[in-house]
């Protein structure tokens, strides 16, 4: 399931992952945000904090989510994804070579960090 994080500055987007996420998930939360933002501000600070397995992904939601970064390609300023995995936090890293703007993975104790993070403009 996706929710919404509140809370967040008006130009950073958030979502928290938790149990399984399906297709429906990522085309009512994340697709609907992301649009929401990018129309907004222009370009899109992300935050993904992942509080489950990235294998409860299902088939559909994975291919929305790919749906969904190349419908923004162009807008993408920031992606912070907060995750236990080491190798989700490892992926997020390396992926800053495929997109146009920066990724970066964080520890679920650097939650704070990656808010801040996003919210820094450099």
């Amino acid at each position: 399931m996706l929710t919404e994080i509140t809370g967040l500055p008006d130009h950073i987007f958030g979502v928290r992952a938790t149990g399984e996420v399906t297709s429906d998930d990522i085309k009512s939360v994340l697709l609907t945000g992301l649009q929401r933002t990018a129309r907004r501000f222009k370009e899109i600070r992300y935050l993904l904090v992942l509080e489950t397995d990235v294998k409860n992904f299902t088939a559909g939601a994975w291919a929305q989510d790919i749906k969904a970064g190349l419908q923004n390609f162009s807008k993408w300023k920031k992606i912070a994804v907060v995750s236990a995995e080491k190798g989700v936090e490892w992926f997020t890293d390396v992926f800053t070579i495929a997109t146009p703007g920066q990724s970066k993975g964080f520890k679920p104790e650097e939650i704070e960090d990656a808010k801040a993070w996003l919210n820094a403009e450099d």
